[in-house]
């Protein structure tokens, strides 16, 4: 994913390339235009460092737990496949064996 930003705009904002897109990042995954995954990659973090990253701006709440911690990363799985069955990158496995003959 590459995105060409004005160094106009990067000296206004007096942010690093990076920085800008986390910002932008962060913006679009709390207005849930983008997935948790794509947030991440177009922050250019790992999932765990963005995790840490709203943590940190209190974007998320802390998990009480360890359990808890894995129940919002699956969740934030579950939403993001979510998201592909709606835009037809994944079939329900329902319908995986559609078509095939035995």
């Amino acid at each position: 994913m590459n995105i060409n930003l004005p160094i106009e705009l990067l000296e206004t904002a007096q942010m690093t390339e990076t920085e800008m897109l986390r910002e932008i990042a962060i913006m679009l995954y709390q207005q849930e235009r983008i997935s948790w995954e794509k947030a991440a990659q177009l922050g250019r973090m790992t999932n765990d460092d963005f995790y840490q990253l709203l943590l940190k701006r209190n974007i998320i709440n802390s998990p009480i737990d360890n359990e808890d911690e894995n129940n919002v990363l699956i969740i934030a799985s579950l939403r993001t496949s979510l998201q592909q069955v709606k835009e037809d990158k994944i079939h329900p496995i329902s319908e995986l064996w559609d078509g095939i003959d035995v």
